[in-house]
Formats: C-alpha cells, sequence, structure tokens
C-alpha cells in the first residue's frame, strides 16, 4: 500500500511505500519482545506467570476470542477488571483484534457503567468474576467473563494472526473516560501513534529495561496505566499485577529486591510512610507519581528510605504524563524543593506554555499565573461524540488544561490552581457537579455546593455545603446514603456542613468564601 501526504511544507510531496514506513503501533511491542525475550517472564499474577513467548501466544489466542465475536476495525472492546493478567493482556490483544479498548474505572457504579457502555458503543464487554454485578442485566449477554470457562475457550483457540489493520496509526487505539467537570464522563480517543511514543518517554524517562520489574499500583484503566502496559512491552521488562493497593504487600516486595518501578498517587506514598513495615530499602526503587503535588517533606521522606521519586503532570486527555520532574537524587535542600513542580514536556510529548486570558505567555518568574496549555503527539484525537467540547478544548492549536500555573526561570512549570473546580482524589478525578447533582435531588436538600479540601491522606477530598428545607430532618447520613446511592463511593462528600451558602450580586454561591471557611 502506498500512501501519499504533504508534510508542513507546503508544496512538498512525500510518498511513502512499505520499504520506508510502517504505522507506529504499540502492540507490535509484545510481537518483538516474544522473540527478543521469549524465555523471560513478561508477568506474574498471583500464583500464575508467563514469559513473553507465552504470553503473545495468549494475546493471538484473545485477539481470536473477540474476533469470533464480531470485534474488528472500530469496534469496541470494554474491559471491566481490577488490575491484572486479563486486563494487561487486553492492551495487546484488542489492537491485534482491529477493535479499540475501553478500560472502565472499577470504582464506578452500575448506572455510570451502564452509561459508559452504551456512549461507546461496546461490541463486547469483558468483566472480571467479582465485577459482573456492576453489569446491567440487559448487556450480561454481551459479556466475556474472566472466569474458568474463558481460560478454556483461550487455551482451545487457534492464534489470530495480526492482519495490520493499523495502516492509519491515528486512527483510535483506546477510550478512556473521565468524567471532567461536566457531571458526564467524557471519552478520551487516543491513537496508536500517540500511546507508541507516550509508551516510549515513559520507559524512557524513567529507566525501564529488559531488567526492571514493574509493579502494577497505577490503575490499568487509568489513562491505559499512563501507557506502560505498552512500556513494558517495549523493553521487556516483568510486570507483577495487584489487584488493588496493598501497603504492606507493596513494602514486601520492594524490601524483598523484587520491584524496581512502580507508579503511584501521592496518597499512596504517604500510606507507605505511614505503614509499620517502614525501612530503608537495600535496592533501590523509581517512583513515578502524579495528581496533587506531594510535599517536599514526603518526597524527601521517600528518597532517605531508597525511593526516587519522579513528579509527572498531565491528564487523561494527554494520554497520562505530558511533562516530568525526575528526581536528580540531590539531597541539596534547595534541589528538595523543586521536587513537587511539574517540570518541562517528556521526550515525545511535545510543547507546553502558560498563558494569561489575553493569550500571552507568562513570564518566567514563578509568579504570574497563567492557563497550562499543550499541543503535540500525546494529545487526545477529541472527545467521542463530542464535536463541541473537541473544539472548546483545542482551540487556536492547542489543548487547554484549565489549570493554573507559574513558569519558573528554569521553564519549569509549577501548577498552583485549578481554573474550574475539579477535586482530584488519590489521583482520582472528581467533578463537583456531578457530586452536587446528586445532593440536590435528596428531597430535602434545596442547593448545595461542593469543594475541595486539602486532605493528609489522599491529596483532596470534597466536602459539601448544603442548606436544607424548613423543617427537614434530614441528616448528613441521609444525604451520604442517598449519595451512595447515585455515585461512586469515592466521590460522595467526606463532611457535610449545613447552613446559609453565600451568594454573589448575581445569585451565584460564592465558592472562595466557602473555601475559606475550610
Amino acid at each position: 500500500m502506498i500512501h501519499e501526504y504533504h508534510d508542513v511544507a507546503p508544496g512538498r510531496p512525500v510518498t511513502t511505500t512499505p520499504a520506508n514506513w510502517s504505522a507506529l503501533a504499540p502492540h507490535k511491542f509484545l510481537e518483538r519482545a516474544s522473540v527478543v525475550h521469549a524465555k523471560k517472564t513478561a508477568v506474574v499474577d498471583g500464583d500464575r506467570s508467563f514469559t513473553y513467548a507465552e504470553w503473545y501466544d495468549r494475546a493471538l489466542k484473545f485477539a481470536r476470542m473477540l474476533s469470533a465475536r464480531g470485534v474488528g476495525p472500530g469496534k469496541r472492546v470494554a474491559v471491566l477488571a481490577l488490575n491484572s493478567e486479563p486486563l494487561l493482556l487486553a492492551h495487546h490483544a484488542v489492537p491485534v483484534s482491529g477493535g479499540e479498548l475501553v478500560a472502565i474505572n472499577t470504582r464506578l457504579g452500575v448506572d455510570e457503567v451502564a452509561y459508559i457502555l452504551e456512549h461507546c458503543d461496546a461490541a463486547v464487554i469483558v468483566v472480571s468474576e467479582e465485577l459482573v454485578d456492576r453489569i446491567v442485566p440487559d448487556r450480561l449477554a454481551d459479556c466475556l467473563v474472566l472466569d474458568a470457562a474463558f481460560e478454556e475457550e483461550l487455551t482451545a483457540s487457534t492464534p489470530l494472526k495480526d492482519a495490520d489493520y493499523v495502516w492509519d496509526e491515528l486512527s483510535t487505539i483506546s477510550i478512556n473516560y473521565t468524567s471532567g467537570t461536566t457531571g458526564k464522563p467524557k471519552g478520551v480517543m487516543y491513537h496508536h501513534r500517540g500511546a507508541y511514543l507516550n509508551a516510549l518517554a515513559m520507559a524512557l524517562e524513567h529507566g525501564l529495561t529488559s531488567d526492571s520489574t514493574y509493579l502494577w499500583t497505577l490503575p490499568m484503566f487509568h489513562c491505559n496505566g499512563w501507557c506502560f502496559p505498552w512500556a513494558t512491552a517495549a523493553t521487556g521488562a516483568n510486570n507483577i499485577c495487584l489487584p488493588s493497593v496493598d501497603v504492606e504487600k507493596i513494602w514486601e516486595l520492594c524490601l524483598a529486591g523484587k520491584v524496581t518501578h512502580l507508579s503511584a498517587a501521592p496518597t499512596v506514598l504517604t500510606r507507605l510512610l505511614e505503614s509499620p513495615s517502614v525501612r530503608k530499602l537495600s535496592s533501590p526503587v523509581r517512583i513515578i507519581t502524579a495528581g496533587a503535588a506531594p510535599s517536599p517533606t514526603v518526597m524527601v521522606r521517600m528518597r532517605e528510605l531508597g525511593f526516587r521519586v519522579d513528579h509527572v503532570y498531565g491528564l487523561t486527555e494527554t494520554y497520562g504524563p505530558f511533562t516530568t520532574n525526575p528526581d536528580s537524587g540531590s539531597v541539596d535542600d534547595a534541589d528538595c524543593k523543586l521536587l513537587p513542580r511539574q517540570g518541562l514536556p517528556n521526550v515525545v510529548a511535545g510543547e507546553v506554555k502558560v498563558v494569561t486570558v489575553h493569550n500571552q505567555a507568562v513570564p518566567a518568574d514563578g509568579v504570574t499565573l497563567g492557563e497550562v496549555l499543550m499541543r503535540g503527539n500525546v494529545v487526545m484525537t477529541g472527545y467521542l461524540n463530542s464535536p463541541d467540547a473537541t473544539a472548546e478544548a483545542m482551540r487556536d492549536g492547542w489543548f487547554h488544561s484549565g489549570d493554573l500555573a507559574v513558569v519558573h526561570p528554569n521553564q519549569q512549570i509549577e501548577i498552583r490552581d485549578r481554573i474550574k473546580d475539579l477535586v482530584i482524589s488519590g489521583g482520582e478525578n472528581i467533578s463537583t457537579v456531578e457530586v452536587e447533582q446528586a445532593i440536590a435531588s435528596h428531597p430535602g436538600v434545596v442547593e448545595c455546593a461542593v469543594v475541595g479540601r486539602l486532605d493528609a491522606q489522599w491529596g483532596e477530598v470534597p466536602v459539601a455545603f448544603v442548606s436544607v428545607r424548613d423543617g427537614s430532618t434530614v441528616t448528613e447520613a441521609d444525604i451520604l446514603d442517598h449519595c451512595r446511592s447515585l455515585i461512586a463511593r469515592y466521590k460522595c462528600p467526606k463532611d457535610i456542613f449545613f447552613g446559609e451558602l453565600p451568594k454573589s450580586s448575581t445569585g451565584k454561591i460564592v465558592k472562595t468564601q466557602l473555601k475559606e471557611r475550610l
């Protein structure tokens, strides 16, 4: 096949042929690893483990199972599973089948999962046994349950030969849902090129090699695990699956020297430091952290214990990490204060700038605030079925993050606030609008407002200010029970304060005053 296109210089036609061009497709990393690292352990999940040769064979057989169920180009495969070998495998098997992967947040409720399944028009739903109850009854017929029968079918399947569906590297490889600030999840579309490049960036920036062992503490459903499912395959690194954040298990593996890398929200770092197992490591472990910036105290303490903490920044719309601020290992106090900064674009990301409301670049003075804008190889294609939201987010040729930051003299950015009222709790985005709508639907509530409060464990937690109807006997427990019936438990407010809400002259609730109360 011959592809003809024009590059950025008008009038310069570029003709490509199979001799000088192939699409950047990250599932190809596993095909290579199956030969180069054939006998090396690819993944450990509980008492099961597979070499790269065995794992590639499983990927092709899994792809055959999907193909037999009608999956092909443009068809979406939703996966609802905890961190596990099948979910990791799906990152390779789904692209081989030609499908698009939709990894769903396992913390969502039944209605939220149902909305995503309908919005993405999932052709097949792959679900863990323990999460089947999250699937509405009318979609159970479309489910492929990860049980003994699944393993039997996979073992008996004939490997599906990769049909090279990815001739267009800008076609969609996955869709990741984020609530954003609208209250309704938006499907963020990733293309093969971006996933391929960001996987290589993660491997290069954070020192993954064939001798590395990556511990899965970061949810694989979150931004496709920051592209590490493909990064580990690219380098031939070993994966250890951890279904949930088990602090004592993390310490056990790290102290035994069985882990070299992991990714975690700052809240996990705090929990590690509070564990009774705290002690200095005999061999170093490199941690990639993102979310609400960890304090220098936490990062320095982690360093003293033998961890090297690289701070990264990004959004679901940027394949996870876009900028990185690696730990230099210096013990100088001045250097330690730089650790919580968000840094500079990673090696493949592209450009980042901070601009004023007049779209002027802020001076690199570490003081002047502006919005963070990004553009480059690892910015989403757009929001699924939402052209207006896509155009708004990517206006003027830049992706607008909605985050406020300063630029320091060394060109590093540092996030200072968020333009909108997004709460980042334990690395997860919580829409205050969504929470407010859930609270307001209680019959005893007149109005409410939700804001974020700093929290030592979670970085931020949502709290609610509520005014109730005269004569109402509604309690905090009543509202919390109501919320838990509508939205995921982690989105529910951690505290509820009753009373009159401050208003502006136009009748709007003044959230800044509520934050001042906290």
